[in-house]
Parts: C-alpha cells; sequence; structure tokens
C-alpha cells in the first residue's frame, strides 16, 4: 500500500515484541476428573522458568496426544495401551452409582455403600466414554440404544431412563441438583497414572514425575541431578584445600523458588454434593 506524507513514521520491526525467546511451556494434558491442580502449583514454585499449560483431553485421546507430542505429559486413565509409553499409577478412584434424588438408593445414607448385585433390576448406562474396565459382566438391563457421553448419560438418568456408573469425580464433574450418588461395593476401580512418550523423558518430565511422587524440592533423585553431580564434584574437588566438603548437592528444584501457571483449559472443579431434589426416575421410594 502506498503511503502518503499525513499517513506517520513507517513502522517499527523493532517495535514488534519478539517472543522467540520467550520460554517455551511444558504442556500437562489431564482427563476429564482428574485434578493437576495441586501439582501445578508446586511447579509453579520449584520452576519459574519454564510455564505449564494445563491441557485438557479427552480420555479416549489421551494416549494417541502423548504419542503425536501434542502434550508432554498426561494425566490419563489406566489400562492404556503402554506402546511407546512410560506410565506409573498414581491412585485409584471409587466408583459411584449416580440416581435420581427421588430414587430408592438415594435413601441410603452417603456413607453407605450399594452392593453392585442391587444394579441388577436397574437400566444401566453405559457411555461410548466410559472409563470404567468392567472385569466381569456389567450389570443391570440395557438400554434401547446407549448414550455416546459421560455428559449424555447423566441427563438421562435425570429424565428417568436408568442409573449409571462413574468414577466419584466424574459425578462431582457433571453434579446437578436434581440427582445424587452413592458408592458400590465390588465395582472396578478407575485408576489414574501419570503417562508421557518413552522417546521423550526430558528434564521436565523427570521433574513433574518427581513433583508426582511426593519428592522434596532438595531430593537428589532424578535425571537432573545425576547429570549434574560429575560437575558438583569437580568443583568440591579443586575446593577441598580450602575448605571442607559440603556433602551431597542440592536438588535440581532446591535452586528454583516462586513462579506461575498458565492454564488453557481449566477442568470444571470438584462440584459439590446435589441439592434439591425432583420428580421422575427410575425406581422411586414411596411418599
Amino acid at each position: 500500500m502506498t503511503r502518503g506524507p499525513d499517513d506517520g513514521p513507517e513502522p517499527d520491526d523493532a517495535a514488534v515484541p519478539d517472543h522467540a525467546d520467550a520460554p517455551r511451556a511444558f504442556r500437562l494434558g489431564y482427563v476429564p476428573g482428574a485434578t493437576p491442580g495441586k501439582w501445578a502449583r508446586t511447579w509453579a514454585q520449584r520452576r519459574p522458568d519454564r510455564p505449564l499449560d494445563l491441557v485438557p483431553v479427552p480420555a479416549a485421546e489421551a494416549a494417541d496426544l502423548l504419542r503425536a507430542g501434542s502434550v508432554d505429559a498426561a494425566l490419563l486413565r489406566l489400562p492404556v495401551d503402554r506402546d511407546g509409553l512410560h506410565a506409573i499409577a498414581l491412585y485409584d478412584e471409587a466408583a459411584v452409582v449416580v440416581v435420581p434424588k427421588d430414587h430408592l438408593l438415594a435413601a441410603l445414607e452417603e456413607s453407605e455403600h450399594v452392593p453392585l448385585a442391587e444394579l441388577d433390576d436397574e437400566v444401566l448406562l453405559q457411555p461410548a466414554d466410559d472409563v470404567l474396565a468392567w472385569p466381569g459382566p456389567v450389570p443391570g438391563r440395557r438400554p434401547v440404544e446407549q448414550p455416546t457421553t459421560t455428559g449424555l448419560a447423566v441427563e438421562l438418568v435425570a429424565a428417568g431412563i436408568g442409573v449409571l456408573v462413574v468414577p466419584q469425580s466424574l459425578a462431582r464433574l457433571h453434579h446437578r441438583k436434581d440427582l445424587t450418588y452413592r458408592l458400590l461395593d465390588d465395582a472396578p476401580s478407575a485408576p489414574v497414572a501419570l503417562a508421557w512418550p518413552v522417546d521423550a523423558t526430558t528434564d521436565d518430565v523427570d521433574d513433574f514425575v518427581g513433583i508426582v511422587r511426593g519428592r522434596t524440592a532438595n531430593s537428589s533423585r532424578g535425571r537432573r541431578a545425576e547429570v549434574t553431580e560429575p560437575a558438583s564434584k569437580g568443583r568440591a574437588s579443586s575446593a577441598s584445600a580450602k575448605r571442607p566438603q559440603d556433602g551431597a548437592g542440592q536438588g535440581r528444584g532446591g535452586m528454583r523458588a516462586g513462579g506461575g501457571a498458565r492454564a488453557r483449559g481449566a477442568a470444571k472443579g470438584r462440584g459439590g454434593k446435589p441439592g434439591a431434589g425432583r420428580t421422575g426416575g427410575s425406581r422411586r421410594r414411596p411418599r
């Protein structure tokens, strides 16, 4: 475009911000129900030099996104195809049955567990994105058509079509005031793991593994400590004539403090218990 005399000075290319030198973020994927918040806060304190991006990923796609390099590591649910992946189990999550507020099972105390056999006469919704690995036959009767997602299954529970079995965190994530849930006995658990590509075990990954495993900032375990140990020994040897040896060096996180994590997508937090009741449901308790 031709510039006239009144168009002002030519734009200064040097004034345009250059983000080429900005530190690359460590990208942590997490499936619905996983809660990376406490580990993200620890990362921010120990690694202010490396931003952390929290990336929500569908449970069924988490492993493929890792292999494709879309995320550096991910909190996902087991079992998972470990071809090309490292995975460490973190914790097991209890399964619950989601029912309308006026369902017979809702009359049980929140501390009471429901035997799995109690679902034999129920229509059990099993969405296409179900994350539970049932070891045997799934209890209950099948609906005419299974829902495609857990969110849709929750809506069908509210409409009185059937009941739903999910990990407790997903019941909280999809909470509604007209629904409640009860813990199940003999139901499959939902293990959560941290996974990353075998050929991409970087220092950042090793740092995050240390955080989720509860290592302290001064822990000497991990890849960075192993890499820096020879240099530390060399410095100690050259200084031995001046002062006594200090002993083991500081861990890889000990030299860092403060910082912040940024999130591109945040999970809907842990919802509270469902509230007021509603009418409709698979089985209703007498009024």
